[in-house]
C-alpha cells in the first residue's frame, strides 16, 4: 500500500467505490490499529507505527508484554463465553488488525454455530477483514463507529444477522480508553447493554491508572502522553472504581474486574505480577 492509493490489501477488488482522500492510508503517519498490530507483533504495520511502540517499549518493556497478554485474555473471555455460558452471539467492537486466532475462530472452534459481528471504521482493518471472512457465512464485519451504539444495532447487517431476543456477548476490547469523557464513555456502554436482552455480556478491557503516586501513575501519564505527540487518538488511563462503573448493574464474573493474567489463566502463574500488569484491566459480566 502507498499513501494515496487505494487499498491494495488481500481482499481489494478493484470494482470497489474509491477509496475517500479522507480514508485514504498514510504510512507516514501512526494509525491506531497498525500501532495495536505492532505492540502485538504483528506485521501489518509501518515504520511509523513501530516507532511509537519503541518510544513506549524502550521506558517500559513490561508494558509491551501486558498488550500483547490481552489479546490472550480476550481469548479466554471467549472461550468462556462459548464453552460456559452457552453465548452464541457475539459483536466484537474496535476489531483491530487480523492477529493468530481471532474471535470468530475461537468460538466457532467451540461452537461452529456462534455467529460473530466485527464492527470497525477503521478503513485498514475493513480490507483485512474482508479477506479473512470471505467465506464464512456466520461472520461478517460492519462499517460504523463503535461509539454510536445506536447506529450499530440499526445497521441492516446487525439487524439481518444478530436475532434480538437471544443474548448476545458484546466485547469492547480496547475501545473506550479511547474515548474522553466529553464524548461520555460509559454512557456509550450503558446504550449498548440497554439494547440487550437479559442474559447478554460485557467483556470490556481498559488502561487503568493505579493511582499510586508512584511509577504506575508515572508510566500511564507517560503513555498518554506518547499518543498525544504520536498525532493519535488520546488514549485515557482512567482510574479502576471508573473501569468498574462500566459494568454497574451487571453480575461480574469471578475474578471480577481484574488484572488480564489473573482472569481464567490457562496455568498456574510463574511470575509475580509486575507494576505494568496493574496498568490494563479486564472483567466480564452478565446483565441480568
Amino acid at each position: 500500500m502507498t499513501s494515496g492509493s487505494a487499498l491494495e490489501s488481500p481482499g481489494f477488488d478493484p470494482d470497489d467505490p474509491p477509496v475517500p482522500p479522507s480514508r485514504r492510508i498514510d504510512p507516514s503517519k501512526p494509525n491506531l490499529a497498525r500501532v495495536y498490530d505492532a505492540f502485538c507483533g504483528g506485521k501489518d504495520n509501518y515504520a511509523a507505527d513501530r516507532a511509537v511502540v519503541d518510544e513506549i517499549h524502550a521506558v517500559t518493556p513490561e508494558l509491551t508484554r501486558v498488550v500483547r497478554e490481552e489479546w490472550a485474555w480476550l481469548g479466554r473471555a471467549v472461550r468462556f463465553l462459548v464453552k460456559s455460558a452457552n453465548i452464541e452471539q457475539i459483536m466484537h467492537l474496535g476489531a483491530g488488525m487480523p492477529l493468530g486466532e481471532n474471535t470468530h475462530q475461537i468460538a466457532q472452534r467451540f461452537n461452529p454455530d456462534t455467529r460473530v459481528i466485527y464492527v470497525a471504521d477503521d478503513p485498514l482493518v475493513q480490507a483485512h477483514g474482508r479477506a479473512i471472512l470471505a467465506d464464512n457465512e456466520l461472520t461478517h464485519l460492519v462499517e460504523a463507529d463503535p461509539a454510536r451504539p445506536d447506529d450499530v444495532f440499526g445497521h441492516e447487517t446487525v439487524k439481518k444477522y444478530l436475532e434480538a431476543d437471544q443474548p448476545v456477548a458484546v466485547i469492547h476490547s480496547r475501545t473506550m480508553h479511547h474515548v474522553p469523557d466529553t464524548e461520555r464513555p460509559h454512557r456509550i456502554v450503558q446504550r449498548y447493554l440497554e439494547l440487550l436482552p437479559a442474559g447478554s455480556y460485557l467483556v470490556l478491557s481498559h488502561f487503568c491508572d493505579p493511582q499510586d503516586d508512584g511509577a504506575g501513575s508515572q508510566l500511564a501519564r507517560f503513555v498518554e502522553g506518547v499518543f498525544s505527540r504520536s498525532d493519535l487518538r488520546p488514549v485515557i488511563f482512567r482510574p479502576r472504581a471508573e473501569v468498574e462503573r462500566f459494568f454497574e448493574g451487571l453480575e461480574l464474573v469471578e475474578p471480577g474486574v481484574s488484572r488480564l493474567r489473573d482472569w481464567w489463566p490457562d496455568g498456574p502463574l510463574m511470575a509475580a505480577p509486575a507494576k505494568e500488569d496493574e496498568l490494563l484491566l479486564g472483567g466480564v459480566a452478565r446483565k441480568p
